[in-house]
């Protein structure tokens, strides 16, 4: 089983003394199903699982009278042999929102709290209306105050080195270097920086990482990762309403051609000539709202808080994991990542993507600052109560930007992520890329 930074999060929850239900929340192939049958099993006595899709006819258990008692009765009833034992039973709801009643009664369950109740789905994101799978039921009343939500991921770059073997002392070691702002010795460098470079072509969707562990094969890995390119397809056919089934995908498959540009602002006319966000906007808020994609938005003055300055009109899209966008991009692209010879501005997108992906992960949203055509920060985060700029290089040249962002705006620390080592020259700390997981 690969360690992953979520099984913490539900121990957390599981130990909580007055605790809400939990629903787990994220794009499909992150793992989400796998995870909570693992901590169900290891954790619990007895654990329950009902996966909504798979068998549809268990929604009987939740019509009608919503009360735990007669939940619990009719769940006895219709699954025979299951034991439930107060404090010590896990039940698990997947694909949720196949069952609105379900979901309705996550708010008497965690009422009654005699057992733990976590429940998950893909595409929980689309609003009610937004999904045309007609199996999609619109719920209710949504539990509010009655369910904790959780966001989860595929694997960021510290999983990854856990997967490779590499424990928290090493990862303790790398931090510090971040932490103390020095030098890391070359070779490790070079070490670290290559194993970032099969991360960002592995990616983290669990099957591609556990099968890349085992096997090393970047072949199996590209192979795997069309499977799951074509599940996010079906997804948009089966989720997407009527002609936005069309958009949606046009707008996901032009993602790869954005990025490989100069300047990486999301173009409708890249997606359709002449188009416009009235055609386009409402797919791109679909691939928002399922996490296939992360939206990254101008922000027209670097000031707290970063969202009430958005230009909604001028943002960029990343894909919600690395590896996918370098399986689009093709297998030599990849190799030629890998044996250090890529060049020409996809370089730079992917690298963006990269930090992108990792920042999200960190829980920061995302905005990029772009006053105007000379000048462009590939991201602004909120950090400790100020706005902290970040310059990403591909490799490690100048930094016009970033540099007249600090004279502006005096941040108490700015940082210029490269294809090289640590340095300090007054608040701007370069880093290699791969210790973006420690801002």
């Amino acid at each position: 089983m690969l360690k992953r930074k979520m099984y913490e999060k539900l121990l957390e929850w599981k130990n909580t003394k007055k605790k809400e239900c939990l629903l787990i929340k994220g794009a499909r192939q992150v793992g989400k199903t796998y995870l909570v049958r693992e901590f169900g099993k290891k954790e619990y006595e007895s654990f329950i699982e009902i996966n909504f899709h798979m068998h549809s006819a268990l929604k009987v258990i939740f019509e009608g009278d919503k009360s735990a008692e007669e939940i619990y009765k009719r769940l006895t009833a219709n699954i025979p042999g299951i034991k439930l034992i107060p404090g010590k039973t896990l039940i698990f709801l997947d694909e949720i929102q196949k069952c609105a009643n379900a979901r309705t009664a996550l708010k008497f369950l965690a009422e009654d709290g005699r057992y733990d109740v976590i429940a998950s789905g893909s595409l929980l994101g689309l609003a009610y209306g937004m999904d045309d799978d007609v199996e999609v039921e619109m719920v209710e009343s949504v539990p509010v105050g009655y369910e904790k939500q959780l966001m989860m991921y595929s694997l960021d770059f510290e999983e990854f080195l856990w997967a490779y073997g590499y424990g928290e002392d090493t990862i303790e070691y790398l931090k510090s270097f971040f932490d103390k702002k020095e030098k890391i010795p070359t070779e490790l460098n070079q070490k670290f920086d290559n194993i970032l470079k099969e991360y960002m072509v592995v990616g983290g969707m669990p099957e591609v990482v556990a099968d890349f562990m085992c096997n090393k094969d970047f072949g199996r890995v590209q192979d795997i990762q069309d499977k799951i390119i074509v599940s996010y397809a079906d997804d948009i056919s089966q989720h997407a309403k009527g002609v936005e089934k069309v958009k949606v995908r046009k707008c996901y498959d032009s993602i790869p051609r954005q990025l490989a540009r100069e300047y990486k602002k999301f173009k409708y006319s890249e997606v359709e000539s002449k188009a416009t966000s009235r055609k386009f906007g409402d797919s791109v808020q679909w691939l928002c709202d399922a996490n296939m994609v992360h939206i990254c938005h101008n922000t027209s003055i670097p000031l707290l808080p970063l969202n009430a300055y958005e230009k909604g009109n001028e943002f960029k899209l990343y894909l919600n994991d690395t590896g996918l966008l370098m399986a689009l991009f093709g297998f030599a692209t990849k190799q030629a990542l890998l044996n250090g010879n890529l060049k020409g501005f996809a370089k730079g997108g992917i690298y963006e993507n990269f930090v992108a992906e990792t920042l999200i992960k960190n829980g920061y949203a995302l905005h990029f600052y772009k006053p105007n055509d000379d000048s462009e920060l590939e991201f602004v985060i909120e950090k400790n109560g100020e706005v902290i700029p970040i310059e990403v290089k591909a490799g490690n040249t100048a930094t016009k930007s970033l540099n007249t962002f600090i004279e502006n705006f005096t941040p108490t620390e700015a940082f210029k992520l490269v294809g090289g080592n640590v340095g300090v020259n007054a608040v701007k700390v370069t880093i290699p890329h791969y210790l973006t997981m420690f801002i």
